[in-house]
C-alpha cells in the first residue's frame, strides 16, 4: 500500500545571503534570523487545510503486477511559513494481473499513521511545489527505531502488535485464489513512501508517489501462503500517481468513500 508508509523535509530558504540588509556584522537584526520570500509565505498560507488524498503504487517482481491504491486525508498546516503534512488513510484497494483478490481491512489501512512531517515548498512562476521525504512507519509491529530497526520474523517477537484488533498477529491480509481456495496472511510492514506534487489552477495538487515499503509475513492460515516476496514498485512513476483535492476541515472517511467516484479517477488496472 502508498500509504500508505514516507518522509519530507522542511521548507529550507537560506535568508541570510552576503550583502543583504540585516546579514550584515553589527547589525541590530538577532543573529540566525531567517525571512522567507513574500511567494513562499503566500504559497504555504493559501495551500493549508484538509485534502483528499488519493495514492497508486504500481509494484512488480517476477511472478505478478500490483497496484495498491489508497484513499485517506492529508493535512497542511502552515507553521510560520512552513507547511507541515500529516497524513491518514482511511481506506486501500489490490489490483493485480493475476486472477486473485487481495483485501485489507480498513481497520489495518487505518493503522497506518506517519509522523506529521515539514515538507519542501518551492515556488516557480507563482506554482508552488511540495516534496515529502520518507518518513518510516511500522504496522502490524513498534520500532524503536522506525527508519533501521529490523522487522520481525516471529510472531511472538514482543515488538509485535495486532494493529487490526483481530486477535492475529500484526495485520491480516485476505487472499482470494478461487472460490474454494483461499486464506489470510499475518504481515509486519515497515511503510516508506515519498511524494512531490505541484499545484494545480482548481486548487488541488498532482504528482507522483515513490515507495520504499517492507514487510515480512509473520505466518498464514495455510501454508501455501507462507511466501516472502518483495514488491519493487514498478520504474514509470506514471503508474504510481497522487491527487490532493481539498475539501472542508470536518470531511470524515465516510464522506470520502461516499464521495470517491466524484473527486478521483476510476479505480486503475494493470496495463503495462
Amino acid at each position: 500500500m502508498t500509504v500508505a508508509g514516507r518522509a519530507l523535509g522542511a521548507v529550507l530558504v537560506a535568508a541570510c545571503v552576503a550583502g543583504l540588509s540585516g546579514c550584515a556584522a553589527g547589525n541590530d537584526a538577532a543573529a540566525g534570523s531567517t525571512t522567507l520570500p513574500a511567494e513562499t509565505e503566500q504559497a504555504a498560507a493559501r495551500l493549508a487545510g484538509r485534502y483528499a488524498h488519493f495514492d497508486v503504487v504500481a509494484y512488480q517482481d517476477p511472478l505478478m503486477k500490483t497496484l495498491i491504491i489508497s484513499y485517506g486525508f492529508t493535512d497542511l498546516t502552515d507553521e510560520d511559513g512552513t507547511l507541515v503534512a500529516k497524513e491518514s488513510f482511511c481506506s486501500s484497494e489490490h489490483r493485480s494481473d493475476q486472477p486473485i483478490q487481495v483485501t485489507l481491512s480498513d481497520t489495518a489501512t487505518q493503522a497506518i499513521k506517519p509522523v506529521p512531517t515539514p515538507v519542501t515548498l518551492t515556488v516557480e512562476n507563482g506554482r508552488a511545489r511540495i516534496s515529502r521525504p520518507e518518513t518510516p512507519t511500522g504496522i502490524g509491529v513498534t520500532l524503536a527505531d522506525p527508519a533501521h530497526d529490523p522487522l520481525p520474523t516471529d510472531p511472538k517477537d514482543p515488538r509485535v502488535t495486532d494493529d487490526d484488533g483481530d486477535g492475529k498477529p500484526g495485520v491480516t491480509s485476505t487472499i482470494k485464489v478461487t472460490d474454494t481456495f483461499g486464506g489470510e496472511i499475518y504481515i509486519a510492514r515497515r511503510e516508506i513512501f515519498a511524494y512531490v506534487v505541484d499545484e494545480q489552477a482548481d486548487g488541488s495538487l498532482t504528482g507522483t508517489v515513490s515507495d520504499h515499503s517492507e514487510q515480512l509475513v509473520l505466518g498464514a492460515s495455510n501454508d501455501a501462503f507462507l511466501t516472502q516476496a518483495q514488491w519493487t514498485q514498478y520504474a514509470d512513476r506514471s503508474k504510481s500517481p497522487i491527487i490532493l483535492i481539498p475539501v472542508d476541515a470536518d470531511w470524515d472517511c465516510g464522506r470520502l468513500m461516499a464521495e470517491r467516484a466524484r473527486l478521483f479517477p476510476p479505480t486503475p488496472v494493470v496495463d503495462w
